[in-house]
């Protein structure tokens, strides 16, 4: 029997496989990176941030290992992976992917820089490898649906972020595949993380994901198999996962990754699908003069919005960052309510005000078969508002700042890099953190980017 069904054959072909990133790829990357960078930085008083550093603080050494961002220690390159996630995502402003399953690629940044910084790789080298994982994960979203069937996308985080660590590590093919199904077997994770009220771990699972993908790589290194067949096989990912078998041919013989170019860099701190209603939201409120002018409140938004943003009664009364970012009908009260929307919306004292919870009360979002149709090419939200002089204003978006259709700057990815940042870290420091990653393809080792990252 072949132990490595067709699916572990393409990724693992893939990643041992030559590739050429070419210049608008590396630009790319190089942006997720600081973006990543500037998203932990801004994230660092964050209850998820906190309780992970205060977790690795009982595991931690000063001579060797993967670095600890902005804590000044080391440790292993799965603990390191684990924490430096957490800030990735934490405040739930890092990229985005959207298709059949939803995906946030830049989440696995993270474990391929602490695998790098301890394997002594390039910057060339991390950027290719951040290349090869961005292809897996997003390849693996268009290939099918997990949400759906109530598992958490990042499952696909893990097997893109053990593509782009296996090609650090520069493990051989039969170490890849057997590392892929070390991380598939044991790590399906539920989708009831993004259920309900959503807790801390909404913004740490990707981060355990992608320390499993780490782990699960240096066990394969050091001679670990796999379970046989984890897609294909009488108990594997099609039939107890995804529910259905889907192929991801041709993967293998890519030689020029660039699905990275397809992915969306957030230019407000909402989940994505959300990204629009802001938009909207606030060329609506323009025309009205005032928010005092607004009586009534719709959104009409398409399925996948709705389902993630709107469905849930928590969505409704939210009481953590986590369920806030994460509810439509807040996002759009607070954006209404303080024209605009920022960290701050998001503290418990804003969520917890008694304005925020009257205005939730004049919303109304309806989900429109006819925007779920334009779905993922497009993410359209209409915002009306119903005045109270009887006038209606309503503004419909559909493609946000940041999506590829509609990039942000090189200026506006450092400038937003620096307001996140700068909670943290001096002028000076980010100014040599943005040098680093402008240069990372010429930095003999990634360490030299750690290290200006590393310190407290």
């Amino acid at each position: 029997m072949n132990l490595f069904d067709s699916v572990v054959r393409e990724i693992s072909e893939f990643v041992v496989g030559d590739v050429v990133v070419g210049n608008d790829v590396s630009a790319e990357v190089k942006r997720r990176v600081l973006d990543s960078l500037g998203c932990f930085f801004g994230a660092w008083d964050e209850d998820a941030l906190v309780a992970a550093r205060k977790a690795v603080s009982k595991h931690v050494s000063n001579v060797k290992g993967a670095s600890v961002w902005g804590s000044g220690v080391k440790t292993s390159p799965d603990w390191a992976t684990f924490v430096n996630g957490v800030g990735v995502r934490a405040l739930d402003f890092n990229d985005t992917y959207l298709s059949k399953e939803p995906l946030h690629p830049s989440d696995m940044i993270p474990a391929i820089i602490a695998a790098g910084e301890v394997y002594g790789s390039s910057g060339k080298e991390i950027i290719e490898a951040i290349a090869v994982g961005y292809e897996v994960g997003c390849r693996l979203c268009d290939a099918a649906t997990l949400r759906k069937r109530g598992w958490d996308h990042v499952n696909f985080t893990m097997i893109g972020a053990v593509a782009g660590v296996c090609r650090v590590m520069k493990l051989g093919f039969e170490q890849t595949a057997n590392s892929i199904s070390l991380a598939v077997v044991p790590h399906a994770a539920m989708r009831q993380t993004r259920a309900g009220e959503l807790s801390m771990w909404k913004g740490a699972a990707a981060a355990n994901a992608c320390r499993n993908a780490v782990f699960a790589c240096l066990l394969a290194e050091s001679g670990m198999t796999g379970p046989s067949q984890p897609f294909e096989g009488e108990m594997g990912f099609f039939k107890q996962v995804a529910g259905t078998s889907f192929s991801l041919a041709g993967l293998a013989a890519t030689k020029n990754p660039r699905k990275i170019l397809e992915t969306y860099v957030k230019y407000n701190p909402v989940e994505y699908h959300a990204m629009t209603a802001v938009d909207a939201a606030l060329k609506a409120l323009r025309r009205a003069g005032s928010v005092d002018n607004i009586a009534k409140v719709r959104v009409d938004t398409f399925e996948a919005s709705y389902t993630i943003l709107a469905k849930d009664a928590e969505k409704w009364r939210p009481t953590t960052r986590e369920t806030a970012d994460h509810s439509l009908p807040y996002i759009v009260a607070v954006t209404l309510l303080d024209d605009g929307v920022w960290l701050d919306s998001f503290d418990r004292k804003r969520i917890a005000s008694s304005d925020v919870a009257e205005f939730m009360k004049r919303i109304e979002i309806v989900e429109d078969p006819v925007l779920t149709q334009r779905y993922p090419e497009e993410l359209v939200n209409r915002v009306t508002l119903m005045l109270k002089n009887g006038e209606t204003v309503s503004v419909e978006e559909a493609i946000p700042r940041g999506h590829y259709k509609n990039p942000m700057s090189d200026e506006e990815i450092e400038a937003k890099f620096h307001r996140l940042a700068s909670k943290r870290i001096d002028e000076g420091r980010r100014k040599e953190i943005v040098q680093k990653v402008r240069s990372l393809d010429k930095l003999n080792q990634v360490a030299e980017l750690v290290e200006v990252v590393a310190g407290p």
